[in-house]
């Protein structure tokens, strides 16, 4: 199953062109969104203005150099590894969701706009997509039944669901529906095959049309929060905040009652 490439086959009943105009639509309504987003919440505003603060408290001027040292390391510490999780369950969740979101994504579109003229897709990229779709299940659910601070910490049920769910529930419908779209293909149950391939559609239409409301856009916000941060505390301006102190931290027993959780 995992050498199935569904698209192939949907190009026999949709045309290939469709397919290709439905993924260039739904990039659209990211990007359209994602700005609508930065509009109404003014993220890109404070940005700026906080990185203008920075330049005036600074107490070290970086050279090009450095700058790009400080985002290189960024990228591939704490964005790549989503470092400030710490190391737990919660990080991990998110690695693997993370992760094989890009791989679904990204096979996703190889194989929608070079493998659904006939030719036929090695089997490394539909096995690539498959396995995608299965670690973006895995990080998913562990993340909403057991890691969610909600249901965790403040005892809420797992299906309680506010506006602020709506990104990872459309992610992993997208992830399931597409996966059990794939086996119910291979496997010849047309009924089935037909079911998910709209659900598919439907939580794809979800997932890219909602970004206004969902926290899509958080994925393009915090590297940059990153970033920024980063470059504070290396010209020395941190964020108008004061140096850490000489003194030992001592809290008292209380903060030793139980291990941190990381939310």
């Amino acid at each position: 199953m995992f050498t199935n490439n569904p698209f192939a086959d949907l190009a026999l009943i949709i045309p290939a062109a469709a397919m290709q105009y439905f993924v260039v639509a739904m990039v659209l309504l990211v990007i359209i969104s994602t700005g609508l987003d930065m509009l109404h919440k003014k993220n890109v505003v404070y940005f700026f203005r906080n990185a203008k603060k920075a330049k005036k408290f600074a107490k070290t001027e970086l050279s090009t150099g450095k700058k790009t040292a400080v985002i290189l390391k960024t990228v591939a510490h704490d964005i790549a590894t989503t470092s400030e999780l710490g190391m737990g369950k919660r990080r991990l969740a998110h690695v693997l969701g993370m992760y094989g979101t890009i791989l679904f994504w990204i096979t996703s579109a190889v194989l929608i706009f070079k493998y659904t003229d006939g030719s036929i897709a090695p089997t490394y990229i539909t096995s690539l997509w498959h396995a995608g779709a299965l670690l973006t299940c895995l990080g998913g659910y562990w993340f909403w039944f057991f890691l969610r601070v909600d249901v965790s910490a403040e005892a809420h049920p797992w299906y309680r669901i506010i506006t602020a769910d709506l990104f990872v529930l459309a992610l992993l419908a997208c992830s399931t529906f597409g996966f059990a779209w794939s086996y119910t293909q291979f496997s010849n149950m047309i009924g089935l095959s037909y079911l998910f391939l709209i659900l598919y559609i439907i939580s794809n239409l979800v997932l890219f049309g909602g970004v206004y409301w969902s926290k899509f856009a958080h994925m393009f916000y915090k590297p940059g929060a990153a970033i920024q941060k980063n470059l504070a505390e290396a010209d020395g301006s941190r964020d108008n905040l004061p140096p850490p102190a000489d003194a030992p931290e001592r809290f008292g027993l209380g903060i030793k009652r139980e291990q941190p959780k990381h939310y």
